[in-house]
């Protein structure tokens, strides 16, 4: 009896860690491929397949939802204009809104439509919305990830249904939620678990997101699950713990809720192993502009995503220095535009690198004013010329 429960005794210190070590291996069992990235560093801390190419259904729609959220921040659309559903938008299969031919519905609303209910006519009408035509508007999602600089994805639909020549990776489609999550207002879509379309009207719709671990999973706010025959169930999840944003693709699982349990898993594993230094917040302030020729003296150059350390949990904190290094400026610049990085270095060496923008919009300054610096300069001793 001594013997047994010494057994026993053995048996549950050492299982914890056989099912922790095995976990790197079991992580993505069922899927045909994955990956687990920190969205601020894009450090890989998982993949499997990470570069085979493969259908991705529904996934597709987060390059239309970043041309859809371009659009908005340029002005070119706003969230009240309307839209009229063509024939060819509400004669679209698989997950829809039911939009009807002549329908009419708010940006904002087929924004719904689109990033919870991964509907495929509110995702086509936005398409001829903005291209004109579906094939117009799958041209700039194609040009998009080549802006990206992603080989491995080639779209032939604006939805993700199944066609031939339409295929992307695990790796790139992680590179394409880490840019739809620059446009922050995603997550006003993506992170809300129900609501409501058509409220005014007899045929009020119940929109309930098709990815549960906004509900179910702490810190989960997005991003897009698909499904075809071809592709099976996939999800690109996304969530932020403690200062430390993750995110997971899956592609190729055979049943819903497995594709959910093995992303949740994924996500466990990141924030159990690594954790975010912190050092400056997007946002902060990290040095100051002045071109002779802008019509403002300065402006502040702030961070345009959080500046951190990526690193495993229990290791010791750091010192770091943050220098800028700017691009060459040509006027106008906006708020927004990339003009540079912050680099963090350690020990003089550059670890990590953060894009700057202005704070504010920079113009070319206007002849009289310029006329008006350097009479004022000449005055008080500085004779340079800025004409």
């Amino acid at each position: 009896m001594k013997k047994f429960l010494l057994i026993l005794l053995i048996l549950s210190v050492l299982l914890p860690v056989t099912k922790v070590r095995a976990q790197g291996t079991e992580l993505l069992a069922g899927a045909k491929s994955g990956i687990l990235i920190e969205a601020t560093t894009k450090k890989i801390l998982f993949e499997k397949n990470k570069d085979e190419k493969l259908p991705m259904a529904s996934l597709t729609k987060m390059v239309a939802q970043i041309i859809i959220l371009e659009q908005i921040e340029q002005g070119k659309l706003k969230w009240e204009d309307k839209v009229t559903a063509s024939e060819n938008a509400s004669g679209m299969g698989g997950s829809q809104i039911y939009l009807s031919t002549g329908e009419v519905m708010s940006i904002r609303d087929l924004m719904k439509g689109i990033s919870m209910a991964s509907a495929n006519d509110a995702t086509v009408a936005m398409a001829e919305k903005i291209g004109g035509t579906e094939q117009n508007f799958v041209k700039m999602m194609n040009d998009k990830v080549k802006q990206l600089g992603l080989k491995n994805t080639h779209f032939v639909n604006s939805t993700g249904l199944d066609e031939e020549n339409h295929y992307s990776t695990a790796y790139d489609l992680a590179m394409i939620a880490q840019e739809l999550l620059q446009h922050e207002e995603i997550l006003n879509f993506s992170g809300v678990y129900e609501d409501y379309l058509r409220t005014d009207t007899p045929n009020k719709f119940w929109l309930v997101n098709t990815n549960k671990l906004v509900r179910f999973y702490e810190g989960a706010d997005g991003l897009k699950t698909g499904h075809t025959d071809n592709a099976l169930y996939c999800l690109a999840g996304t969530a932020k713990r403690n200062n430390m944003r993750l995110i997971a693709i899956v592609l190729g699982e055979e049943v819903s809720k497995v594709r959910n349990q093995e992303t949740m898993n994924l996500l466990d594993y990141g924030f159990s192993n690594y954790e975010m230094q912190l050092l400056k917040k997007k946002g902060d302030v990290v040095g100051q502009l002045s071109l002779d020729k802008a019509d403002k003296e300065k402006i502040n150059i702030i961070l345009k995503n959080d500046a951190g350390i990526l690193q495993k949990k229990a290791e010791d904190d750091k010192k770091y220095e943050i220098k800028v290094k700017l691009d060459n400026i040509t006027l106008p610049i906006k708020a927004g535009d990339v003009i540079g990085k912050a680099q963090i270095l350690d020990n003089n060496k550059v670890v990590e690198e953060i894009s700057v923008t202005p704070e504010e919009d920079l113009k070319k300054s206007s002849f009289l004013r310029l006329l008006l610096k350097n009479f004022e300069d000449i005055v008080t001793g500085d004779i340079s010329i800025r004409l």
